[in-house]
């Protein structure tokens, strides 16, 4: 039996449902940054003022309403990497991008979990931009490898593993303590080859 294609929510056409699902998505965002991925969805449709129904035909489910929430960062991240010039250094422009990375992917409590799942499954609404993204990130890292700038036995899943523990660190960080810099830091260090071994 073939799989059917996980629903993933689009902005309606009529201008009634743009404001609500507007309102549902700023609503969402706001409540999972305050609460994180488990905030409770009738509070987000309280706070966008609609109908918990509403918000159920716009987001049938939690899962796909945190995609909704969190695609646009995903995109960036797609974007930035495909940004990339052969003038660029390699090593910076992967570094910068897995920092953005750490960030996006410590959004909000629950996140990194979620994202770390829909990676490797298809039935899940945020897979397709996952994928999208650890593709984007894999040309990165290519990249750095083929200039002999990061080890090359360094496979994408196991960038993205690394990436997942920096953005576990930062989004349980109890406020002020943020140790993510330092734990990419120590990451890039084991990354990294020195110049006598290029």
């Amino acid at each position: 039996m073939a799989q059917t294609e996980p629903y993933i929510a689009q902005r309606p056409k009529r201008a009634d449902g743009q404001r609500n699902y507007d309102a549902v998505l700023t609503a969402a965002r706001g409540a999972f940054e305050a609460d994180g991925s488990n905030a409770s969805l009738e509070d987000i449709a309280a706070r966008a003022g609609v109908a918990i129904g509403t918000l159920y035909r716009h987001f049938p489910t939690r899962a796909t309403l945190v995609e909704a929430a969190t695609r646009d960062g995903l995109r960036d991240l797609v974007a930035q990497a495909r940004r990339a010039t052969p003038g660029d250094d390699p090593l910076d422009t992967l570094t910068d991008w897995m920092r953005q990375a750490v960030r996006h992917f410590s959004t909000f409590r629950g996140l990194v979990g979620i994202l770390a799942a829909s990676m490797y499954d298809e039935g899940t609404p945020s897979h397709a931009m996952c994928t999208a993204m650890h593709d984007a990130g894999a040309e990165l890292l290519g990249a750095a490898q083929r200039a002999g700038r990061v080890r090359p036995d360094l496979t994408p899943d196991e960038l993205f593993d690394l990436l997942s523990g920096a953005a576990w660190v930062r989004e349980n960080a109890a406020p002020g303590h943020d140790g993510s810099p330092r734990f990419l830091a120590l990451v890039l260090e084991g990354l990294v080859l020195p110049d006598g071994a290029r």
